[in-house]
């Protein structure tokens, strides 16, 4: 019972962040304050009311329309605020037995928002900030590093720098596997087969996940997308496809699955 009463709350919880996260990631690319001005119609620029900014509710209840002027308001938004419930409350359950669990569950929620956030933006055009992955990293390799010291894997301030160590030490590793990545498409596509932002967001990603583990992450991706990208090239002859989101995907599901590398290898033989 108490599971399901911390599921709700935690839900309730994350369609409230996903409602802050696509403010974040409409924001951020178009240089604007994630603060002011206050949430607002795009078209006639009235100000929401309290009854205009409850999650999901809101759409509902005012048909997928500004209550103002008649607009209607992208079903994209819901999704996002619904999908961010919902992984929030995936992420209590997959680490609420783990130690330490308060902030093993923080360090999910953490690192499946900013995945969120990395998402919404490249859906809607086609840009990770910057912004986003040094905050997140910044904050996230802090806690990594203090989860390590809780789990008392490291005992003082030299331990403590190598376990930094070697956490960049992912992150150039990968930097690198993905330029190189990069080089062979722009060879063998003759254009850009990728942006820069997701070398720089498997860069943060591998902060997490570890450099290994990050190229299955780029394998999984790349499965994903490839029958959307076929329909892309088919049907709109389009060949340009935000690579983020599946990206995002692809690390989330490695992520809280608590799937490690050497299980991977332990599969194939």
């Amino acid at each position: 019972m108490e599971v399901i009463i911390y599921s709700i709350l935690i839900f309730i919880i994350g369609i409230c962040f996903g409602s802050f996260f696509n403010v974040v990631g409409y924001r951020l690319p178009n240089n604007m304050s994630i603060a002011f001005p206050p949430s607002h119609c795009t078209k006639c620029n009235h100000k929401l009311g309290k009854l205009e900014l409850i999650p999901i509710f809101s759409y509902i209840f005012q048909l997928g329309k500004c209550k103002h002027c008649g607009e209607k308001i992208s079903i994209f938004y819901p999704i996002f605020e619904f999908i961010t419930g919902v992984l929030f409350v995936v992420c209590y359950l997959s680490f609420k037995d783990t130690y330490p669990e308060v902030l093993n569950i923080i360090y999910a929620l953490i690192f499946t928002s900013s995945m969120i956030i990395i998402m919404i933006s490249d859906i809607k055009y086609m840009i990770i900030p910057n912004e986003v992955l040094i905050f997140f990293s910044v904050i996230l390799v802090i806690l990594k590093l203090y989860i390590s010291y809780k789990l008392e894997n490291i005992n003082n301030f030299i331990d403590l720098g190598y376990e930094l160590i070697f956490i960049l030490k992912d992150g150039l590793i990968m930097f690198i596997i993905m330029y190189l990545i990069r080089l062979i498409g722009n060879f063998l596509f003759k254009k850009d087969s990728m942006g820069g932002g997701d070398i720089k967001m498997m860069t943060y990603v591998s902060f997490i996940l570890g450099w290994k583990l990050s190229i299955v992450v780029v394998f999984i991706a790349s499965f994903l997308a490839l029958p959307l990208s076929i329909i892309n090239m088919y049907k709109k002859n389009e060949h340009v496809l935000p690579f983020g989101p599946y990206l995002a995907v692809a690390a989330l599901i490695l992520f809280i699955c608590k799937i490690d590398f050497n299980f991977l290898l332990n599969l194939l033989y």
